[in-house]
C-alpha cells in the first residue's frame, strides 16, 4: 500500500516523470468528482505518476503535489491547466505558484498551455455541444 495519500497502490513502478493536473478548486466538495475521473482515466492509460492539485479551497495544493511527486522519484513533471482559457490564475498565479513548487521539491516543472487552448479540446467540446443539440 502506497503510503502517500494522493499517489494510487502500484505506484512503485514509476518513472522519473510525473504529471500535475492543476484545476481551480472549489468549497464545494462535489464539484471534485470530475476531476478524480480524469485523474483515474489518466493513471489507468499508462501515467501512473499523475495528481491533482488546486489553486484554492482543495487539496493538495501545487507545492503539496509536487512534493509528493518528488517524494516518490520524479524528476521533472508537467502541470496542465484544467482552465479553458489562460486568464489570471493560468498567467498570474501559476507561474508564482509553479516556482514555489519547483524549488521545495527540487522537480524541474513545465507549465503547458490552459486545456482551452488546445484545438483537440476545443473541438471535443464542441462535438460534444453539437451532440446535446440533437439529443432528443
Amino acid at each position: 500500500m502506497n503510503k502517500n495519500k494522493y499517489l494510487h497502490d502500484g505506484d512503485a513502478r514509476l518513472s522519473d516523470t510525473g504529471l500535475i493536473l492543476f484545476a481551480h478548486g472549489s468549497r464545494n466538495a462535489a464539484w471534485r468528482k470530475p476531476f478524480d475521473r480524469l485523474l483515474k482515466n489518466v493513471r489507468r492509460n499508462g501515467t501512473p505518476n499523475a495528481v491533482l492539485a488546486f489553486g484554492e479551497f482543495m487539496q493538495p495544493g501545487l507545492l503539496e503535489a509536487a512534493q509528493t511527486l518528488a517524494a516518490a522519484g520524479v524528476k521533472r513533471a508537467v502541470i496542465v491547466p484544467l482552465f479553458l482559457g489562460g486568464g489570471l490564475h493560468v498567467r498570474g498565479d501559476l507561474p508564482k505558484l509553479a516556482a514555489e513548487a519547483r524549488a521545495a521539491s527540487g522537480i524541474k516543472l513545465r507549465v503547458a498551455k490552459a486545456i482551452g487552448e488546445d484545438a483537440g479540446v476545443l473541438d471535443a467540446i464542441a462535438d460534444y455541444s453539437l451532440a446535446r443539440l440533437r439529443a432528443r
